[in-house]
């Protein structure tokens, strides 16, 4: 299993995930975030990834002010910085682009291990180790039709009902 907690991993990695690692650690990325728990999430980190995707990062927020102020301070200069509120998750959101990857920060006040972004990764990491290449390259392709990650394992896996809660049921 890939400890998630050290970007270490991706330097091992397809080239897109080593030169995650290179934007990440040669702008401090996850080192400007550290009070808030950051975790790299999504499907770079478990190589589903396709052109459009971005880097995801989950935070642990308990003071929303004082994210948002870090969030500002650290990335305000970012091309194309933006930052919400996500009243749906109770969350603060902030999108840029640094280099070549488009980043999302994404912070709540649930721990990171406990987010279900993370949950969903690491239960799909699982489910890529345990069905194979071939499973892992049936996931590329539903999402290069349009599916969503949570979806297109669910379609794979003949799961029925909301593929993200579904999901969720295997952790």
């Amino acid at each position: 299993m890939i400890n998630f907690f050290n970007l270490s991993y991706l330097k091992l990695g397809n080239p897109k995930q080593q030169t995650a690692y290179q934007v990440l650690t040669r702008n401090s990325v996850l080192e400007k975030l550290a009070e808030f728990t950051p975790i790299l999430v999504g499907t770079i980190p478990i190589n589903i990834d396709i052109e459009s995707s971005d880097l995801d990062i989950i935070c642990y927020v308990q003071d929303k002010e004082k994210f948002k102020y870090s969030l500002l301070n650290y990335f305000h200069h970012e091309k194309g910085f933006t930052i919400s509120e996500n009243q749906t998750f109770d969350a603060v959101k902030a999108n840029f682009c640094i280099e070549d990857f488009e980043i999302e920060i994404f912070g709540q006040n649930i721990p990171t291990t406990e987010q279900n972004a993370y949950r969903h990764m690491v239960i799909e990491h699982q489910l890529l180790l345990e069905n194979g290449e071939d499973f892992r390259l049936k996931i590329i392709d539903l999402k290069m039709q349009g599916y969503k990650t949570e979806p297109a394992f669910a379609k794979l896996l003949g799961l029925t009902g909301n593929a993200y809660e579904v999901l969720l049921n295997l952790w």
